[in-house]
């Protein structure tokens, strides 16, 4: 295949390409550590939590996606108990309310949010100061 496009400089690379490991891992809550990577409306939490985290019952405006990318979770959902595991994808609406227990194999997962977590973010900004003072 011929490619008639030439190749994006390195300035132009670093506006639309994010290595996700690049960007600082800091913890969410206990047991719970992430990357994020946010756009002007969405934001993804490259997220991994160690054997038998709690993830405690919250809610939140956002509506969130979670991708379970390795390991399993026994996810609660408005009071019940979901276990979802490596493939599984949950979908949650805007205020319901969720948490879960990590399995003993502990857990990655990538979750996308819309709006954006403009608190994650200022937690992200945070670490990121932290770093360069």
């Amino acid at each position: 295949m011929e490619r008639k496009e030439p190749f994006a400089s390195q300035e132009e690379y670093s506006k639309y390409v994010v290595r996700y490991t690049d960007v600082p891992l800091f913890e969410l809550a206990p047991g719970f550590k992430t990357h994020l990577v946010s756009g002007e409306r969405i934001t993804l939490s490259f997220v991994s939590s160690g054997p038998n985290a709690k993830l405690p019952l919250h809610h939140h405006e956002n509506e969130q996606i979670m991708i379970i990318v390795d390991g399993a979770v026994d996810f609660v959902i408005d009071g019940k108990q979901y276990h979802v595991e490596k493939g599984d994808v949950v979908v949650l609406p805007s205020n319901i309310e969720h948490g879960g227990y990590i399995c003993d194999k502990g857990c990655r997962a990538i979750d996308v949010f819309s709006p954006p977590r403009h608190d994650y973010m200022a937690k992200l900004e945070e670490v990121k100061k932290r770093q360069t003072s």
